[in-house]
């Protein structure tokens, strides 16, 4: 049986299209405050009648356009969101990031390889509101205790 706030619904206000901004440090894990800057869309779905969500991501990067896919799965079992995200380079779902809302903050992590170092990957979603949202990711060497965050977006909704 459903239940209002059981986090089924936690991503349908990115249903839509969007503008989005990046900010993202030219090199991670490195010492590095360079960062890059880029445009990009999205375009957002809830899935049917399944539980969950996905995105078709645009990034328009100096090199050239990145495309990138993200596919959102809701478990009932544990209220908890599966994020995979893949790009046009690979086309590959990347290790899922665990996690859910809790006060208008979501807050996903996974365990994976970076450069061939095991790190700790953190995504968070702040800022919501009706036509606009933060993300954030950034990475941990040390188990969590401290981070890098090493890539932020704004998204900013858009009519039609």
């Amino acid at each position: 049986m459903q239940t209002e706030n059981d986090g089924r619904h936690d991503f349908d206000f990115l249903n839509g299209n969007w503008i989005m901004r990046h900010r993202r440090l030219k090199e991670r894990l490195k010492g590095c405050t360079e960062w890059e800057e880029f445009d990009g869309t999205a375009v957002g779905r809830k899935l049917g009648n399944i539980l969950g969500h996905s995105d078709e991501v645009v990034m328009n990067r100096t090199a050239g356009p990145a495309h990138g896919f993200t596919l959102r799965l809701f478990d009932v079992n544990s209220k908890e969101w599966s994020i995979y995200w893949a790009t046009g380079a690979n086309g590959l779902l990347d290790v899922p990031m665990i996690g859910k809302f809790k006060d208008g903050v979501g807050e996903f992590y996974s365990q994976e390889v970076f450069e061939g170092r095991h790190i700790f990957c953190r995504f968070i979603w702040s800022k919501i509101t009706a036509n606009s949202a933060q993300w954030e990711q950034a990475f941990s060497v040390d188990g969590g205790q401290t981070w890098e965050t090493n890539w932020v977006n704004t998204f900013e909704r858009v009519e039609g």
